[in-house]
């Protein structure tokens, strides 16, 4: 009777887990809904779009969004007075009227897998719905500084990485007001700023620099989670720093401010947006909320007073553009950006997930297709921890060769639970078993595939990379799924009937592993073993395509493992016949 009920416990338990891993797996575990689609940036259906004010803000005084109507981007572009943007990462312009950087898209990046699919695109002008830029500005006290509608003239029609572009606008009162725009190769655009005072008495100014984003990502998989940060991020204080909308939101103000600030911006799971002061300088910052549901992430510089004949030099940067690992670490190193790899959230395990991207990304460069690269770091893997399984095999096979003895015992002592585990307890002693060695590689197996995971959901490196037939992107789930005929009929099985023919593969694996193992001697653990292949596969068919083909390969190395090692030693499958 209680071999019963522990049966019918242990069965609810796994329809419970099954049920539930859905709510989990979204909450903790995201993954695209689709395999071609990534939503980069996204606003509200309102018209509200964030305006440069008349002078620039000091951090913690938040402004507010002027409204306008919402255009499209082609019509707002088309206004001209525009500088071109051209490099090999990005294209785009900057706006005259208020010498905004508003146009920017990815050249490198697509917005779907279809080679047709046009690029992505991170900054868009005022006015648009998914308005997003950044500014360059200053504000001063009694004198009139350039604003949103100001017209500056340019030398230059093409900003490029060896054609920089100035801007000049004068206020007609004795101040010229100066942006060098330089850029690079990837993604970092330099303005240095400059005040000429020719008027006949000091000005007192402050320069600044600030990130305006109209509304949230709306993308469900773009949201803020335990494992991958969305929103506002930068190194702030002296630290890394993972702030959410919602908190400026409900801040004081609606405004958090810092005293310090290395760089701050936006961060989406593969784009970034940020304002960097020059290296060294002491500038403060802030994060705000503004009306119309907009967010801005602004440093400014502490008020200098510019004596007559003189001026004021400043240098601001703008990072805009994907989160390549590479590029951010160059960044942070050769430019002292502190802390901008940590734009990507590895998370606690930092140490770890790392050197498992930098041999994954090795690998796929040597070997060209991702999917293979992920099969190359499985037997890596094995290989390390051959002994491990080693050991771990041949605990199992001393199980296996002690069963009978397993069996007579509990038989022997079935009514006297107590004296049945103390006589195992001495047995397992007696025979040199550890009975929990079988546990020690799924235990390492645990942190190897959280790294795999967060290297798969984070790093833009991954994304869109396809294997081989139907499966075009590794960072993605499975796209056919049985339950509609691999895409024949017209409808997406809910995330957790979504099996697709890896997660069947999977759950065959992992069936035919654990027939290889030493079968359990209490007959509830029995049926859980043969539950649990079956019941990973409807938990995993929702995660990435790369996890699923790791896991695969992973058993399939095990199984070859263990068939070795039977040819090895006769003795040990004349045994697990019997």
């Amino acid at each position: 009777m209680d071999d019963k009920r522990n049966l019918i416990a242990a069965i609810l338990l796994s329809v419970a887990i099954l049920l539930g891993w859905n709510f989990v797996s979204e909450k903790f575990f995201p993954t695209p809904d689709k395999p071609d689609v990534t939503k980069t940036v996204a606003g509200p259906t309102g018209a509200v779009t964030p305006g440069q004010p008349a002078a620039l803000p000091a951090p913690g005084v938040p402004t507010t969004a002027a409204a306008q109507a919402v255009r499209p981007i082609e019509a707002v572009l088309g206004e001209g007075n525009r500088i071109a943007i051209d490099t090999p990462a990005i294209k785009g312009s900057i706006n005259l009227v208020g010498a905004r950087v508003d146009d920017i898209t990815l050249s490198k990046y697509r917005q779907t897998i279809q080679k047709d699919s046009p690029p992505v695109r991170l900054f868009a002008p005022a006015g648009t719905k998914a308005a997003y830029f950044a500014s360059i500005g200053w504000s001063a006290q009694g004198v009139v500084v350039p604003g949103p509608t100001t017209l500056w003239t340019a030398t230059g029609t093409r900003l490029t990485p060896t054609t920089p572009v100035t801007l000049n606008w004068a206020n007609g009162a004795g101040q010229n007001f100066r942006i060098e725009y330089s850029i690079d190769n990837d993604y970092l655009i330099t303005a240095k700023q400059t005040i000429t005072n020719t008027g006949a008495a000091p000005v007192a100014v402050r320069s600044g620099t600030y990130i305006d984003r109209t509304g949230k990502p709306t993308d469900p998989h773009e949201q803020d989670s335990l494992t991958i940060h969305v929103g506002p991020t930068g190194y702030l204080d002296g630290k890394s720093n993972f702030t959410n909308y919602d908190e400026l939101e409900e801040a004081a103000n609606n405004t958090v401010s810092y005293t310090a600030a290395g760089w701050l911006g936006f961060t989406d799971k593969y784009w970034l947006a940020a304002v960097i002061p020059a290296k060294g300088e002491k500038v403060s910052a802030a994060f705000n909320s503004l009306p119309g549901g907009a967010f801005r992430a602004a440093f400014a510089r502490d008020l200098v007073e510019v004596a007559p004949g003189t001026q004021l030099t400043t240098t601001s940067r703008v990072f805009a553009g994907a989160k390549e690992v590479s590029t951010l670490s160059h960044y942070q190193d050769d430019q002292g950006i502190t802390r901008l790899s940590n734009a990507i959230d590895w998370g606690w395990f930092e140490f770890f997930e790392v050197p498992i991207f930098k041999l994954l990304d090795w690998l796929f460069r040597m070997v060209g297709n991702f999917g293979v690269a992920i099969m190359a770091l499985t037997l890596i893997i094995r290989l390390v921890m051959f002994p491990i399984a080693q050991r771990q095999f041949g605990s199992m096979a001393q199980m296996r060769l002690v069963q009978p003895k397993m069996k007579a015992l509990q038989e022997r002592l079935k009514d006297d639970k107590p004296k049945m585990q103390q006589e195992l307890m001495k047995l397992y002693k007696d025979e040199k078993i550890n009975p929990l060695a079988g546990c020690l590689p799924i235990v390492i197996q645990i942190p190897i595939f959280y790294a795999l995971y967060k290297v798969l959901m984070l790093t833009i490196e991954m994304r869109h990379q396809p294997f081989i037939l139907w499966i075009k992107d590794l960072s993605a789930p499975d796209p056919l799924h049985i339950l509609n005929l691999f895409g024949l009929l017209p409808f997406t099985p809910p995330s957790i009937l979504s099996i697709g023919i890896l997660a069947v593969i999977l759950g065959i694996t992992m069936f035919l592993q654990f027939r290889l193992n030493p079968q359990a001697t209490d007959p509830v653990q029995q049926q859980v073993f043969k539950i649990m292949p079956w019941l990973f596969m409807f938990i995993m068919a929702p995660f990435a395509a790369g996890l699923l083909l790791y896991w695969i390969t992973n058993n399939l190395l095990s199984i070859a493992q263990q068939q070795w090692m039977y040819r090895k030693f006769p003795a040990l499958k004349a045994a697990a016949a019997k």
